[in-house]
């Protein structure tokens, strides 16, 4: 630990990587939103494998590895691959995921080749140019680090401006272009953009792994959000925290690439995401699923002790007319009677007055959604899906009386739909 903050605080290579990773993290994070809700999450794999015969271009036009040239030739491969991929797409019948596999394919296999081509020239075994395909961020120089830095910054800056115009264009491009926004310059800027970030980030996180740092922090933002504004800042968050995480856990020990442990921090926060998150983890889908299962048991017994017209049924008898577990029948029936709802003595179920309010009014609602969808038509002006929020709990008393005088009218209206509704049960009224 101490040698990590002396690293921090005192190594200036440190510090600079440090910076330029955390922007990288910010801008990747950013971009890949859009990316994301664009369906174009696959371009940015594309786009980083496309990249590397710019890189090999680059050196053997220039006959060294100057950082700047090396970026351009990159920047320039990966435009024409993401330009390509949209062309095929659009004037012809191949799909995007199909134009995607076949352009990456092409390019990275492309790359390979003159990979081995520079490796025979008289320069090639000092071109380090392997350095590219996995990133190794500890090889870039200050002069490096400052243009990757700017060049991040730069992107967040314009997305931020932009973020209206590109909100718009990825949500509902037809109405864009009714407001005159010029939607296929926007789709132009927006893929440069992915491009500029895909390059500046393959000498620090490569060309395989690149992909991973757009698209996980965007994923990871989804799991929290609804809002398009909260998801691309806590994405850039994620982004940014994995690209100083991964940088520091780099420089505990030697040899160890800053590119996949940035990756693999960004995969860790998506798992706590996806675990924890409070509306869409899989932890709090379990839980409103058992929640639901619980309250479904809840309605089915009081509802089947009502239908009966019992008060009193055997334990044994109403679990086997069941199709709940035992655990969960259990553990209903100990809720039940706990609200006061039921009473057992010897085995023996006993519905309390409030339990029956309670099965009466879960009937009622029951009812009533069943006869709008059989009658659309008739039950049309009547809003009910105030009560499908409620997920067919049982209303309040307010709730209910406002139901009543709504469904009064209706009858008044409608005189069969009273009728169809006392035959379903048996002539009894509801106690309000």
């Amino acid at each position: 630990m101490n040698h990590l903050w002396q690293s921090i605080l005192t190594d200036g290579n440190t510090q600079w990587v440090l910076l330029s990773t955390l922007l990288l993290g910010i801008a990747s994070g950013v971009l890949g939103s859009f990316a994301l809700l664009r369906k174009q999450s696959l371009i940015g794999d594309a786009v980083a494998h496309a990249a590397l015969p710019g890189i090999c271009f680059a050196f053997m036009f220039m006959g060294e590895k100057n950082f700047f040239v090396l970026l351009i030739g990159a920047a320039a491969t990966g435009l024409l691959a993401a330009y390509t991929i949209q062309l095929i797409t659009n004037t012809t019948r191949i799909k995007e995921d199909t134009a995607i596999c076949l352009v990456l394919s092409v390019f990275f296999g492309l790359g390979i080749v003159l990979l081995t081509k520079v490796a025979q020239m008289p320069t090639g075994n000092q071109s380090g140019l392997d350095d590219f395909i996995f990133g190794q961020a500890a090889s870039l120089v200050g002069r490096d680090v400052q243009l990757m830095g700017l060049t991040a910054a730069a992107l967040i800056i314009i997305t931020s401006l932009l973020f209206k115009e590109f909100k718009v264009s990825t949500f509902d491009p037809q109405f864009a272009k009714g407001i005159g926004l010029p939607v296929g310059f926007l789709n132009f800027l927006f893929v440069s953009l992915l491009v500029i970030t895909v390059v500046i980030g393959i000498q620090a996180v490569g060309v395989i792994l690149m992909a991973a740092m757009l698209i996980t922090p965007a994923i990871s933002a989804r799991y929290w959000t609804d809002s398009l504004r909260t998801m691309v800042f806590i994405s850039g968050m994620v982004g940014g925290l994995s690209g100083a995480i991964g940088t520091l856990i780099s420089t505990l020990g030697k040899g160890l690439s800053t590119g996949p442990f940035i990756v693999l921090t960004a995969t860790v926060i998506f798992i706590i995401s996806m675990l924890f998150s409070p509306k869409r983890g899989l932890i709090s889908v379990i839980l409103k699923r058992l929640k639901n299962d619980d309250r479904l048991a809840m309605r089915f017994i009081l509802k089947k002790m009502y239908e009966s017209g019992k008060q009193t049924i055997r334990v044994e008898y109403l679990f086997q007319q069941s199709n709940i577990s035992n655990l969960r029948f259990n553990r209903v029936l100990k809720h039940l009677m706990k609200k006061g709802y039921l009473n057992q003595e010897d085995g023996i179920l006993t519905i309390t007055k409030s339990g029956l309010m309670k099965a009466e009014q879960f009937s009622f609602v029951d009812e009533i959604m069943e006869l709008k969808e059989m009658y659309p038509s008739e039950l049309g002006s009547l809003d009910i899906q105030w009560i499908e929020k409620e997920e067919k709990e049982a209303l309040s008393k307010e709730q209910l009386t406002k139901l009543q005088m709504k469904m009064s009218d209706i009858y008044m209206q409608y005189p069969f739909l009273n009728v169809k509704m006392s035959s379903r049960r048996g002539g009894q009224g509801y106690e309000l």
